[in-house]
């Protein structure tokens, strides 16, 4: 029985521990925050199905920033610091309280532009951060200082988070950019003199698993969509070339995250672990937007989308198209990448552009179906290449 001891010093864990791997409390973790992500991906396929497609898609990302921002927060935090008491356990618990809080205020952000009850999700998440950080300031000397001041900038933040909720149109949305370049820039004023000593593995692994449980959202969002469509109108050609595009694509995206490992990129290079962590917004992001444009397509195919048949093809194109770029920048420096990967890329998106633009002459079913074939071909090129990089080392 996993029973948690009362109380543990909160000292630094030691970054080369062996069997460092993800805690069953870090994967509920995770299950709360993909509650939110789904929140966002069904208001994000709403929108984009209507033909809102500037209003919904700046909402999505900020909606989406305080999801990511508060999900990696924890997770270095973690690697460097889980004792796994019962305090820690509390104070998480919080966390994934805020993050249902947030969830449950995504449509009103969406639909009304009201970020009030997102807001105090996000701030009950990052207060509980602050404690966090108060706690390892007081028992991990050595590593006081970048606590203190994780813990000061972050409070300092949430009152301006907070004070933004007063601001009018413009202003609110100015003031919503100044706080994440501040968020964003707490970590370096932080580490700036003695870095955290998170591991190296467990950071990988924690990020690999979140990018497997947002592809399951994206399956059971368009498993979802499918059923739908079918109860209507049953089974088609068209359905199953849209089912079997979207496994291809999630499958593909899959293949090629893993296909590469960051630990050694993460443990040698300096500059690697804020690209990886910052990298992951538009990763995590892309992969959740992947569904919700497959069933803008459905939608489309059904004839209940308000666009065109290109705009919903495009709904699908771009994410992917994101995916792939930020994917191709975090693995080029690997050492079983290169500069290859990034051609390979450039190609495939230019080839998803096109079978996109051409959807009238294709249908929505074609364009997705031919689509998903393009991303399997990136894969297979993708690891030819990689094979023969390793072969010639």
């Amino acid at each position: 029985m996993n029973i948690p001891p009362l109380r543990r010093p909160m000292v630094a864990r030691d970054p080369a521990e062996q069997h460092r791997v993800a805690t069953p409390l870090e994967l509920l973790f995770d299950l709360c925050f993909v509650a939110a992500v789904g929140q966002a991906a069904v208001q994000l396929h709403h929108g984009l199905a209507e033909g809102h497609f500037a209003e919904y898609g700046i909402g999505y990302l900020m909606v989406f920033f305080a999801i990511w921002w508060a999900w990696m927060n924890f997770t270095w935090f973690a690697s460097a610091y889980d004792t796994d008491d019962v305090a820690y356990r509390a104070l998480t618990l919080l966390q994934m309280a805020g993050v249902l809080v947030l969830a449950a205020g995504v449509p009103a952000a969406f639909h009304d532009y009201d970020f009030t009850i997102v807001t105090i999700g996000y701030v009950v998440m990052r207060v509980a951060m602050v404690a966090q950080w108060l706690r390892a300031a007081r028992q991990h000397p050595e590593g006081r200082a970048a606590a203190l001041r994780y813990a000061g900038g972050v409070t300092v933040v949430q009152i301006g988070w907070i004070l933004r909720l007063a601001l009018p149109h413009p202003w609110a949305e100015a003031g919503f950019a100044a706080l994440v370049l501040a968020e964003l820039a707490v970590p370096a004023f932080a580490e700036k003199r003695r870095q955290t000593a998170w591991h190296p593995h467990h950071i990988a692994e924690r990020y690999g698993l979140f990018t497997i449980i947002v592809l399951g959202e994206v399956v059971l969002a368009v498993t979802a969509a499918i059923q739908e469509d079918v109860a209507d109108g049953g089974w088609s050609a068209e359905l199953l070339e849209i089912g079997f595009g979207g496994l291809l694509m999630i499958f593909a995206m899959w293949w090629i995250y893993f296909k590469h490992s960051a630990v050694e990129q993460l443990r040698d290079s300096k500059r690697a672990p804020l690209a990886w962590g910052y990298g992951h917004y538009l990763v995590f992001a892309a992969i959740a937007a992947v569904g919700a444009g497959l069933e803008v397509a459905i939608d489309a195919n059904a004839h209940e989308a308000h666009v065109s048949t290109v705009a919903a093809a495009l709904t699908v194109a771009i994410p992917l198209i994101v995916y792939l770029v930020t994917t191709a920048a975090l693995h080029s420096q690997m050492a079983d990448a290169g500069p290859p990967v990034l051609v390979l890329t450039a190609v495939g998106c230019a080839l998803l552009v096109a079978v996109a633009l051409l959807a009238d002459r294709l249908t929505i079913s074609g364009s997705v179906l031919t689509m998903g074939i393009l991303m399997a071909l990136v894969l297979v090129v993708g690891l030819f290449l990689q094979q023969r990089r390793i072969s010639a080392r």
